[in-house]
């Protein structure tokens, strides 16, 4: 849960996952972007005088763990490591710590950045950790709503029904203000731009600086603009580095970076060998829309005219907002992008274990034409009885029906259904 100016308590999907882990795992991980509550989330879980806690964007904390490893980690009960990625070398300590003492719930750590992805990671804790992603506030979090979207369409498929009261101008503010719970109890836009543009600073100077040199850190901040703008996109590296006069293992490096440290998220392209002509590339999704919408210069009122960029960044709101519900439904599935090198696309694939799959189109207008949903026929054409429903999420207000398994339903399903 965390406490915000929004006049109630915000409960997290992820705190019953924690809580969860920690009764059956030794060591179970928090990881997600900074700022994204996972310390607030990790006091709730953790409460009571019986922790002990370590957090190591403390300096004399760091210092500590770098002199005496073994020692700092070793307690008999629960310890809290925060921000572990800053002293990855600890991960060894611990290892052998719980290798000698199997007891559930012995470690609870946060990280920022992808630790085991990290290139100066000495082993990891396979088997051992059980690692939990927490996100930017999800739509369903900040408005108190069920966030079951994903559990709902892969059970109930073409029956699913929504109406809704959410206007255009409602989800243009929803992706100027983003997720981050600082920026969603700011309710002044230019305070809310400052904390953006500060994230963004830090994140670069600090976080994405410690995993790897950066040659010229004014690259990388036109790297981030030139994402911004494409979120929601199709990832061409060649092309991202070209554009900015940047070598293409360079370019590759910077976007394996920023996704570590959960910047940008990419969505793998889907095939099934269905197709020969299936693009392989993957698609680029701003982990949080309002810094995305922020690294353009665009407000809520500029989002909504003729060529504001409401479609593409409202494509990657709805992805990010797929992504965040994966790690809390019931429903175990895999999130994709299709599309085709002549121009035939999907723009997310959700697919559960057994090969079933639900098609999603992202339309930025609030009326929908027979020709939306042409991808979702290529699709349905090629999975026959495995597509379980072709979705357009569109911006008005009612569910219809075009043609078999084919439904036009609005966006704000994703986080009003349940």
């Amino acid at each position: 849960m965390v406490n915000t100016p929004l006049g109630r308590v915000v409960s997290r999907h992820a705190e019953t996952a924690v809580a969860e882990a920690l009764a059956d795992t030794r060591v179970v991980l928090i990881n997600g972007a900074r700022q994204s509550g996972k310390s607030t989330l990790v006091k709730q879980v953790a409460k009571g005088p019986s922790a002990e806690w370590r957090d190591l964007d403390r300096e004399f904390v760091r210092q500590a763990a770098v002199s005496d490893p073994e020692g700092f980690v070793d307690f008999p009960g629960l310890m809290v490591i925060d921000e572990v990625q800053r002293a990855p070398h600890l991960l060894l300590s611990i290892k052998a710590q719980v290798d000698a003492d199997p007891s559930p719930g012995r470690y609870l750590l946060t990280g920022s950045a992808r630790v085991l992805g990290l290139r100066t990671l000495p082993d990891t804790l396979v088997g051992r950790m059980e690692t939990i992603e927490l996100w930017p506030f999800s739509q369903g979090e900040i408005d108190g709503t069920p966030d079951r979207f994903i559990d709902a369409v892969l059970t109930q498929g073409a029956g699913l029904r929504h109406t809704s009261e959410v206007t255009r101008a409602d989800y243009a503010d929803r992706i100027v203000r983003g997720g981050f719970p600082e920026a969603v109890t700011r309710t002044n836009v230019r305070r809310r731009r400052r904390f953006f543009d500060s994230y963004v600073g830090d994140l670069v100077a600090r976080d994405v600086s410690e995993l790897s040199e950066i040659e010229r850190l004014p690259d990388m901040h036109a790297l981030i603009r030139l994402l911004a703008a494409r979120s929601g996109q199709l990832l061409a590296r060649q092309s991202v580095g070209g554009e900015l006069g940047l070598p293409a293992s360079t370019a590759s490096r910077y976007l394996s970076l920023l996704e570590e440290v959960y910047l940008i998220k990419r969505v793998p392209a889907w095939s099934r060998n269905l197709s020969s002509r299936a693009v392989h590339a993957s698609k680029i999704a701003f982990v949080d829309s309002g810094i995305a919408a922020n690294l353009l210069g665009i407000d809520a009122r500029g989002l909504v005219r003729p060529n504001g960029l409401f479609g593409p960044l409202l494509e990657g709101f709805v992805l990010m907002e797929l992504a965040r519900q994966l790690t809390w439904s019931d429903t175990p599935a895999d999130l994709y992008h299709y599309r085709t090198k002549d121009g035939v696309e999907v723009d997310a694939v959700l697919e559960n274990r057994r090969g079933e799959a639900v098609g999603i189109e992202v339309k930025a207008a609030s009326t929908v034409r027979a020709d939306d949903f042409r991808g979702l026929r290529h699709l349905a054409d090629r999975l026959g009885g495995d597509l379980i429903a072709g979705i357009v999420l569109h911006t008005g207000t009612q569910t219809l029906s075009f043609g078999d398994r084919m439904r036009a339903i609005p966006v704000s399903a994703l986080w009003e259904v349940g």
